[in-house]
């Protein structure tokens, strides 16, 4: 796979509580983000490929409902998260 065990922890180091956290959902973002970044350069290589395009837009939509989670629980939360990664909403 494209990410490394300890470019994993890295992000889940950055974005959770701790290495070993991978249930926030800030951490779960930042996971998504990382994977979202890498299908969409590989889409820009490869037009035709379908099922890739098709998981791509299925992770953006995961991601999405993780966001809006985050909205109705902790505002701060989404702000400090939205900001830290540069999304846009």
């Amino acid at each position: 796979m494209y990410l490394t065990q300890k470019e994993k922890e890295a992000i889940f180091k950055k974005h959770g509580k701790n290495a070993k956290d991978t249930g926030t959902a800030e951490a779960q973002i930042a996971l998504f983000t990382q994977r979202i970044e890498h299908l969409t350069a590989h889409l820009k290589n490869n037009r035709k490929d379908y099922n890739t395009e098709r998981s791509l837009v299925m992770l953006v939509g995961k991601r999405r409902s993780l966001l809006d989670y985050l909205t109705k629980k902790d505002v701060l939360r989404y702000r400090a998260i939205v900001k830290e990664l540069g999304l846009r909403k």
